[in-house]
């Protein structure tokens, strides 16, 4: 058009413009509510998660009560050492670290990786120990190359260590690294990925009480990991001490008497139930279970043929025979089946229920009275008096007089032994009873089973004359020297329903048996009136000896058990040494050499 204005169509572009201004002033205002929510709704969150960043837990570890004999002699205590964690929330690639520091830990990538992935289902960020009992170049080492690996921590902590070696081990136990079910219990809740806690014996037992609780610092740190100051420090509280029962010289002699044999010896104080030895051979070192174990490690130290690790005083079976002799004269005296006048005659041999029977003493003992057959421990005496009394009377008094059950000693792992009976026979072996089978019993053969803890417990009650006590290992009797000591408390002596009268019949037994040439004249000691009894158990059948070495065919094993003085007992003695022999030969001298070391130092 002449002389006209062309104007060009904006409204698409406005349209659009305006589009986009819109679409901006959304994003813009989502922004600042996101700003908003962050600072104001979420600001906790994030101000957690940036101080995670700059802000490290480390816990710290409490000294582990001290374990001291009756005399205050140190026998499980704590030095210094390091140990080096992972923390895997602060690696990135788990392989690559494990081969780079494999060198420095002397540990081959293998085993750091196993030992990491064992606790791969807990949070990241608890420590997992790589190595402990770290030596002063491996500390420095890592210390020097601390920025390079920035996920390692190192920490000090106490070291259990046990002063000597394999003394008292079955008593002490041993610690190691608390497994990932020992972990989730619930009273392992104060415990942490990492820790040593008591796995048997004294550790164990007692180890709420020794552990103590730990403590924690808030550190922290830079974007490398280096310590830059403390927030916060709760320090950790530590275990109690403990003492125990245990007389040092006792317990070492013991010991050394029994070195290069298998077997156990109990001392006990008849009046309290105080354990003043308890050793079991062969033992261990429990110093070596400080460091950890590699599988293979563990199971050939476990699959050892000489089983070192169990404790034969609490965990052994075996039959108590002649030993149980006086379980049976105790019964039928308290039954009315016998007095101490009642005799029977000793051939040699004799035969019940149309089957022959020895006696140890292939020429027989004559006619003889209680106090013979116990001192002489005549068979013949004891099958006869087993035959009156039947297999549910003996039995119904073996468990009276403690056996068949546990003795209560503050230890883990006590095993409670057999007494049989016909309904045990039914139910285990689908089997009835049969008669002959009372007639060994009756002389502690056959299936019933015991432990030496519990003959040592029952020979208290006889040297109580009827006065049951608690054997223990935790001493009671004097006061804490400070509240940092723990000191248990065991129950009162109870009397059982049998008279006096009976116990006295018995020892007067027991002491014809050392004092007048009996099978325990071997434990005499002039002018110390010791009262015992001698056992020696078939061990093996005729069967299963052929597979054995001619040395184990023909040796039983040796028991011992008796105490002293015979008027006012303070001592208990059991000895028991697997393929001994016979009782008089190996335990009663044994058992001599340890009442002498009593009367030296005690009376």
């Amino acid at each position: 058009m002449k002389d006209g204005k062309i104007y060009e169509d904006l409204s698409l572009i406005l349209r659009r413009s305006q589009i986009v201004f819109i679409f901006i002033v959304a994003i813009f205002i989502i922004l600042v509510l996101s700003f908003w929510k962050i600072q104001v709704f979420d600001y906790q969150e994030y101000w957690r998660k940036s101080e995670a960043n700059r802000i490290r837990e480390v816990i710290l570890p409490p000294q582990r009560g001290l374990i001291k004999e009756r005399n205050g002699k140190i026998l499980a205590k704590n030095v210094a050492s390091f140990k080096v964690s992972l923390i895997r929330k602060n690696c990135e690639n788990i392989d690559e670290v494990c081969q780079k520091i494999s060198p420095l830990l002397n540990l081959d990538p293998s085993v750091l990786k196993k030992r990491i992935n064992k606790f791969r289902n807990f949070p990241p960020f608890l420590p997992v120990v790589l190595k402990d009992n770290l030596s002063f170049k491996e500390v420095s080492i890592l210390e020097s190359r601390k920025i390079e690996f920035p996920e390692l921590i190192i920490e000090a902590e106490p070291k259990r260590y046990y002063p000597h070696g394999g003394f008292s081990s079955h008593v002490l136990g041993y610690l190691q690294e608390i497994s990932i079910n020992e972990f989730q219990l619930k009273k392992n809740e104060e415990k942490s990925i990492g820790d040593l806690i008591g796995k048997t014996g004294i550790e164990k037992e007692y180890e709420v009480k020794l552990f103590g609780k730990h403590g924690q610092v808030l550190e922290i740190t830079d974007s490398l990991g280096r310590h830059k100051g403390e927030m916060k420090r709760q320090n950790p509280i530590n275990g109690q001490d403990v003492f125990l029962t245990l007389d040092f010289s006792l317990q070492k002699k013991a010991e050394e008497l029994l070195e290069g044999k298998e077997g156990a010896i109990v001392i006990l104080d008849p009046r309290s139930g105080e354990i003043l030895s308890l050793a079991s051979y062969p033992n261990f070192d429990p110093n070596k279970f400080i460091t950890r174990f590699s599988d293979e490690e563990w199971n050939k130290l476990v699959s050892s043929s000489e089983f070192p690790l169990e404790n034969r005083a609490i965990r052994g079976l075996y039959s108590p025979g002649s030993i149980f002799k006086l379980v049976i004269a105790l019964a039928a005296l308290d039954a009315g089946e016998i007095t101490d006048r009642t005799s029977f005659f000793c051939g040699g041999t004799t035969i019940i229920y149309g089957h022959p029977f020895s006696c140890w003493f292939k020429a027989g003992h004559g006619s003889i009275n209680l106090y013979e057959a116990i001192k002489h421990s005549c068979n013949i005496y004891f099958y006869n008096v087993g035959k009156k009394m039947g297999i549910e009377e003996i039995s119904r008094y073996a468990r009276k007089f403690g056996f068949g059950k546990i003795t209560g000693i503050d230890l883990p792992g006590e095993k409670k032994g057999l007494v049989p009976d016909p309904q045990w026979k039914r139910e285990v072996k689908n089997l009835p009873w049969y008669p002959g089978e009372t007639i060994s019993v009756s002389i502690g053969q056959g299936p019933i089973l015991v432990t030496p803890l519990q003959v040592a417990a029952f020979t208290a009650l006889v040297a109580n004359r009827g006065k049951k006590i608690t054997p223990h290992l935790i001493l009671s009797k004097k006061p804490a020297i400070s509240k940092n000591d723990f000191r248990g408390d065991f129950t009162k002596n109870i009397p059982i329903d049998i008279k006096s009268s009976f116990f006295e019949k018995v020892i007067k037994g027991m002491w014809k048996c050392v004092n007048e040439n009996g099978t325990a004249k071997a434990a005499k000691i002039d002018g110390y009136d010791i009262c015992g009894k001698t056992g020696s158990t078939q061990v093996i059948s005729t069967e299963k000896a052929k597979a054995l070495t001619a040395e184990k065919k023909i040796k039983t094993h040796s028991w011992f058990s008796g105490f002293a003085p015979m008027s006012n007992p303070k001592i208990v003695i059991c000895v028991l040494v697997e393929y001994g022999g016979m009782g008089g030969e190996t335990a009663a001298p044994i058992a001599k050499n340890l009442f002498a070391l009593y009367r030296e130092e005690y009376d």
